[in-house]
This record gives structure tokens, sequence and C-alpha cells, in this order.
């Protein structure tokens, strides 16, 4: 946030000599060599450090910033892989219409080439490299869009996460792969076709394809057809005279829909961890911090600052939390009895009060890496004070999307630490006419470290992240549009060639434009009706695959 946080940077031997501490140092990070143990080097670090009050080494995977990077190339991976399942079977679905039309309109030409003496492994050369060159023609086409889109996310990317330098490379590897799949799929996607043009014989390829066969369809059946008429009747016996054909078009059009629900997934998580996060769970306006734990009374002059309404201590101390031979570093937060802004709450939204006792509550992916369970005991080591070692027991899961954490009693941690009452700062629910005059005396307090907005914070995380998601989800949009459009613009096309004929004879015998194009149309959306509750199965599935995917 701008407008709100910011870095200082200073010279050492300046910094050093302003606190008369030259050659002293707080923090030291690593870079270890590839063949290097990564838990051994933090054992003998923790060893070498440990008389100095370290606090304990720690992992880039522990680090706030590589988390958010990873998680963001898990997800990415995850839609990647969707995506480019999704694309392939529709383009796989849509070049095998094709061709399948194609062949059929050729059957005559089909057939004077066998008459000629052509081999049925050079007619299937024939439609083969024909698919192969469409397959080569859409590579190139999408080798270079994707190298125009990738630059574009690398840009996005360095711009959000504020990357000094990141360089886009599209590199051979990538190529080659994509070349190998795309032909692979557009392969598998006509061999049928190729296997039915060169199995035709030339006197049977000679005679136009005999009609499909006549039966009453399933409304019918019903003795609901005397109720439909004529051109509804029609439209019905060709959607189930070819099943399989109707079946593929409802999966094209789905797909399309379920990339629509999968693009618009990220935005309503994001809007729901706001509401869960910061309305249900932390409902405090501010968060006051101190510069060192303070006595319990002063709470009572945070009380008295302008337009303070309400507050609520907390105690919050750095431990490693151990379970066996796993380990993870976080916050022990000590609440009060019955806290009423920052609130703990179960995966069944029912909220929950501190324990009596000396247990905790911790979240539950926390639980996980520890692989624990309510109920189970595990090791404290506090990372702060006289650093104390205890044994507690996990009483309860809760649900905690913004990072991991572990709460108590606050009289229980303040016991455990050997200290009276104190607190780490309050949360405060504050009249909102008179912040400012709140935040202008919070300035002059010399003992308050850091002061949290929540209404501040979240219109931050709306703003970072929604421009990502705005173009995201336009991307998603456009990637739908062109499913739909292929799929429904093929469909129409292949409808038309295929019953030409029976189109003619109608107009014929009276029927009207109007009519037949109404039911062409209707053919189409009758096929798009029964795709949109598929679509949102799909796109349902497609997030939880993205979930799980982020997850593991």
């Amino acid at each position: 946030d701008k407008k709100r946080y910011g870095i200082l940077w200073m010279g050492t031997e300046e910094l050093a000599a302003s606190f008369d501490m030259e050659g002293a140092f707080n923090d030291i990070a690593i870079k270890l060599m590839p063949s290097a143990n990564e838990d051994e080097v933090i054992r003998q670090l923790d060893l070498l450090t440990e008389p100095y009050g370290s606090l304990g080494a720690y992992g880039r995977d522990q680090q706030v910033s590589s988390r958010f990077v990873d998680e963001e190339i898990k997800q990415l991976r995850g839609m990647a892989l969707i995506s480019s399942m999704i694309f392939l079977g529709v383009a796989a679905f849509l070049l095998n219409v094709v061709l399948t039309r194609l062949i059929n309109t050729q059957r005559e030409q089909i057939a004077s080439l066998k008459a000629f003496g052509y081999s049925r492994r050079e007619v299937a050369v024939h439609y083969l490299w024909f698919a192969l060159i469409i397959v080569a023609s859409g590579l190139l086409m999408g080798l270079w869009f994707g190298h125009w889109l990738g630059g574009a996310l690398t840009r996005m990317y360095t711009e959000f996460y504020k990357f000094p330098v990141i360089v886009y490379e599209l590199s051979p590897s990538i190529i080659v792969t994509a070349i190998l799949v795309s032909g692979v799929a557009g392969s598998l996607a006509v061999i049928y076709a190729v296997w039915r043009a060169a199995s035709l014989q030339p006197a049977e390829a000679m005679r136009p394809e005999p009609p499909a066969t006549f039966r009453r369809t399933l409304v019918e059946r019903f003795g609901l057809g005397r109720w439909l008429a004529a051109s509804t009747r029609m439209m019905l016996r060709q959607l189930e005279r070819r099943p399989l054909k109707s079946m593929l078009s409802v999966f094209g059009i789905a797909m399309a829909v379920g990339i629509l629900v999968m693009g618009n997934f990220g935005k309503d998580a994001v809007d729901h961890l706001i509401d869960f996060q910061m309305d249900f769970t932390q409902r405090q306006d501010v968060t006051v911090s101190f510069v060192e734990p303070r006595q319990e009374r002063a709470l009572r002059e945070v009380a008295k600052l302008p337009s303070v309404l309400y507050q609520e201590g907390f105690r919050s101390v750095p431990c490693r939390m151990r379970s066996g031979h796993r380990s993870y570093l976080l916050g022990l937060t000590g609440m009060p009895a019955r806290p009423q802004l920052t609130r703990m709450v179960k995966a069944d939204a029912a909220v929950m009060d501190p324990p009596i006792s000396d247990g905790v509550i911790v979240s539950k992916k926390l639980g996980e890496i520890l692989y624990v369970q309510p109920g189970d005991t595990v090791e404290v080591e506090v990372l702060e004070g006289r650093r104390p070692h205890f044994t507690t027991r996990i009483e309860a899961f809760i649900e905690d999307y913004i990072g991991l954490a572990a709460y108590m009693n606050i009289g229980a941690v303040n016991r455990l630490m050997r200290e009276g009452a104190t607190v780490s700062g309050a949360h405060l629910q504050i009249d909102s006419n008179q912040a400012d005059s709140l935040y202008r005396k919070l300035r002059e307090v010399p003992l308050v470290a850091a002061v949290s907005i929540q209404k501040a914070a979240i219109e931050s995380f709306q703003e970072t992240f929604g421009e990502n998601m705005l173009r995201m989800r336009l991307f998603n949009v456009l990637f739908a549009c062109v499913i739909a459009f292929g799929v429904v613009y093929n469909n129409a096309r292949i409808a038309i060639s295929e019953r030409s004929r029976e189109l003619a004879t109608l107009r014929v015998i009276g029927f009207r434009r109007s009519e037949l194009s109404a039911m062409l149309v209707g053919e189409m959306t009758l096929l798009t009706l029964f795709a949109i509750p598929l679509g949102w199965g799909i796109g349902k599935g497609f997030a939880l695959l993205i979930v799980a995917s982020a997850h593991t």
C-alpha cells in the first residue's frame, strides 16, 4: 500500500554509528549450494546463533513474499493445464467435424480416385496431410499469440509483485511440446474420418450418403407430438437421429460455459474471502500494535482516544510449534475470554471462544502441516522474552484464509510467559466520522509501532487484485466466445450443407424461409439450453481442480 506503507534504506556504517553498534547485525540471508541440505543448515544455524538470542532460522518456503509467488505459480500451472485440455478437446472436435463434412461432400471424388487406381493409403495420406496443414497453421498462430500473451502476463506480474527485473523467454522445449501435443491431438481428431474416407468402396462412394433411419422421437412416443408444430417435430427428429453429434455439440458449448464459470471463480473466491475474513471473522476497524508488550492498563489509555467505541486487547508472541519431526513458525495470539471483534470461526461458521484451559485452537491447514487432530498434543517453543517451552493440547480447528494462526486464552499466554497482565496491542471499533482525529493522535504516540486500518486494507486488496482479475476474466470471456462461436458456426454450416436438398424440398412444398430459419436456429437453441446446466457443472469441476492443484 504505497499510501500507508514504506521502507527506508540507509547505509550500514551510518546506521550502525547512529546506534553505536558498529559491526552488529540483526538479520542474515544465506544462499545455499544446490546440493545443500536445508534442514541440516537450519539446525546448525540455530545451534550457532541460539546463545545470541536468535529467533530461529527458516527456509525460503516460509517467507511471505515467496509463499505468495509460489501459490500464484501453482494456481497458474493448474489453470494452464485445465485450459489446455479444454482447448485441445474442443479443437479436436471441431477439426473432426470439419473433415467429416468435407469427406461427405467429396464422396464422388473419392470414388473417382479409387476407380483410377489410387490406393486406400494414398487417399488416407491425402486427407491426413490436409488435417496436418490445418494443425500446423493453427500451431503457428498459437505460438505467436502465446508468445505475445506470455509477455503481457509477465509484464503484469512484474508490475504486480514489483519485481526489479523479470524476462520472458519462449524456450525451445515449450515449442517442441506444443508441436507434439498439437500434432497428436490433431491426428487423433481426424483418424476416424480418414479411416472412413479410405474405406469407401468406389461403387458405394458414387452413391449419395443414405438418409438417416426414420423413427419417431421420444416426445412422439409419449404422445406429445400432436401438440407440436411440424417444424418442431422435424427439429427434434434431426437431433435424435444423430445423438453422438448432438451430444458432442452440447459438450462443446458446455465447455465454453465452463470456462466462463471458471473465469468468475477467482473473483467469487476473493469476494468470499473478504466477506468471511474481514466482515465475519476480523470485525475490527483499526488494529494498534505496541512497540513492546504493555501492561493491561494501556487499554484504558487507548479507550480514551477520540472516536474509540470499543477496544479489545491481545497478546501475540512468535513461536515454533512442533509435532514429532514436523514444525512451523507462526504467531501465537492470546485472546480475551469472549472476543467480539476478532473471532475464531469453525468450518460450519460456528463462532468459538478461546479455551479456558491452556489448550490451543489452530488453523485447519496448520493441523494438516503438523499431521495432528483435535485432542493431540504439540510442543510450543516461544521465541520471545524468557522463551519458555511447553506442551499443550489442540482443542479445535478453525477456518483461516489469510495465513496460519494459533489462539489461546490471553490469561494462559501471560501465565506461560511468566508475566503479568500484558497486551501486545488492541483491536478497535471506532466512529468513522472522527477517524481522522484518531489517526492524528496515534501518530503522536511513541509507543505505537503500527496502525492497521481494516477499510484501507480491504480497499488496497481489492485494488491490487482487481486489475489482475479483470484481465484474466477478459481473457476467459474471449476464449469462451471463440469456443462457442466455433461450435455453433460449424454445426450451422454442417446442418445447411447436409440438408440442402431437404431444405429445398421444404421450400417447394410451401415452407417459408422464416420457418426454415426458425427450425435451424431452434436446433441450436435446444442444444445451448441443454449445454448451459452441463457447463455449470463442468465449470465447478474446473474450479475444484484449480483449488486441488493449488492445495497440493
